[in-house]
């Protein structure tokens, strides 16, 4: 890791915050509730596949105005996939009543947790002079997530696909964010839990990255950075 180190950027879900219950059984409750049977194992299962599938979330050339709708129709895509992938057959209108429930629940700070230690890790890491930031696929419903959290007052600058133009593992994501920060890539450090996604493309495009779960807590992680950037000879004093 470079010595001169200057910011920490972050991955959101899986990373600095997590669903508050496996997805698969917000999925089933809310199908429930619109009238709708479901096993919440195989929601679970299909959602994963049918996000593994889906297009990057990123519109080239829609006014700002637009993304809102664009996002939620690309999540309505990925909901009816899900479903189907999970052998649930409903009424159209069924269907639509219950993703309208998940967008607006999955929409809530009530429906995430915020990582073991990431509020001590980013005050650390702030008043140790470092600027933070988050680099996710989300859509824009992250700010007010964050902002429930608590979490977006301690960060720099948010970037997600809708800002950057790309998504992730797309280099240009982690360019637009260093760019944002007026910072070269070796003076950043990338945090985050998919090898695919976050820790092998930040790595590529020239940033340290750590995987989060090779922390106890993220509340590990400012002691991690500062024994990682310590001078060799330091080290053996």
């Amino acid at each position: 890791m470079e010595a001169g180190a200057r910011a920490v950027l972050f991955d959101a879900a899986g990373t600095l915050i997590a669903p508050r219950e496996p997805p698969g059984e917000t999925y089933a409750r809310a199908a429930r509730a619109c009238g709708i049977e479901a096993c919440a194992r195989r929601l679970g299962e299909a959602l994963v596949q049918s996000l593994a599938r889906a297009p990057r979330m990123v519109f080239p050339g829609a006014a700002a105005a637009e993304i809102d709708a664009l996002e939620r129709a690309w999540w309505s895509e990925v909901t009816g996939a899900t479903f189907e992938r999970a052998g649930v057959r409903a009424a159209p209108g069924a269907l639509r009543a219950c993703f309208d429930r998940l967008f607006a629940c999955f929409a809530s700070a009530d429906a995430w947790i915020v990582a073991e230690g990431a509020h001590a890790a980013l005050a650390a890491l702030r008043a140790r002079g470092f600027a933070t930031g988050v680099v996710s696929n989300f859509d824009r419903r992250l700010f007010g997530i964050l902002d429930g959290l608590s979490l977006r007052a301690r960060l720099d600058l948010v970037v997600l696909p809708s800002l950057a133009g790309a998504a992730k593992p797309d280099p240009a994501i982690f360019a637009f964010a260093l760019a944002a920060l007026g910072l070269p890539a070796q003076c950043a450090i990338f945090v985050g839990d998919d090898r695919a996604h976050d820790l092998d493309p930040a790595r590529a495009a020239g940033m340290h990255a750590i995987d989060v779960q090779s922390l106890a807590t993220l509340a590990d992680l400012p002691d991690r950075i500062a024994t990682e950037s310590r001078p060799p000879n330091e080290e053996k004093r």
